[in-house]
């Protein structure tokens, strides 16, 4: 099966370049293709040199309208969808295609730790969950997580995904209620935490209403 990792970035010169590496080091991986979404900064440089594929956006698209763009224009079997700023920890991206692979599930998604440093007050991953559970009666750990391995025939289903930050909300509620199976792995991933400070809590403001978007969206399931 051919595995191909898309890897959406901005502002990621500092640990894209180490994310790449370790995605590459995994050998079921055959490409990494890291999508810079209109950085400033030397994000593409970074990637390029690490051994990935680049696509850049400009102006800037959001992770939604980044992966609309170039995801119907890839061949692959599954399609491994990890940020940019997972630098080492990115090499548990292979536990996370191990169900996939096996037969075992359609689209897995890594569950994160407990963050070292509370970033907000998680009324954004507060809201995904309860949203998930009411729409599908199913509870998950980490519904905000990036991190997710999915067969072509989930990304035909989900697809196009939604745009803003409610990629990963109506990409969950939609497999489900179309009958794949969905399940979580544990991993030790690690990221960079947002703050409490002015740009980290309009981010997490623009990412509430977007998730409650996506959500008020599918109060009705969408046909197959």
């Amino acid at each position: 099966m051919k595995v191909v990792a898309v890897v959406p970035s901005y502002e990621e010169e500092q640990l894209v370049g180490e994310t790449v590496r370790s995605l590459l080091s995994i050998d079921e991986v055959d490409r990494v293709l890291v999508v810079d979404d209109g950085s400033t900064d030397h994000t593409a440089k970074s990637a390029l040199v690490a051994g990935a594929g680049i696509v850049v956006n400009s102006p800037n698209l959001g992770k939604g309208k980044s992966l609309n763009r170039v995801l119907p224009h890839l061949d692959f079997d599954v399609l491994l969808l990890i940020d940019g700023d997972l630098g080492s920890s990115a090499r548990e991206a292979g536990a996370l295609l191990e169900p996939v692979l096996r037969g075992e599930a359609e689209l897995a998604i890594a569950a994160f730790p407990p963050p070292e440093v509370k970033g907000g007050f998680g009324l954004a991953q507060g809201i995904a969950r309860r949203g998930i559970e009411r729409l599908t009666g199913r509870e998950m750990t980490s519904p905000l997580s990036g991190q997710r391995a999915l067969t072509r025939e989930v990304y035909g289903a989900t697809s196009p995904f939604e745009c803003g930050f409610g990629v990963e909300v109506g990409m969950t509620v939609d497999a489900i209620h179309y009958g794949y199976r969905v399940v979580e792995v544990e991993t030790d991933m690690f990221h960079k935490e947002t703050g409490r400070d002015v740009a980290g809590f309009v981010h997490r403001g623009r990412q509430f209403v977007d998730i409650l978007k996506v959500l008020a969206k599918r109060r009705h399931p969408r046909g197959r």
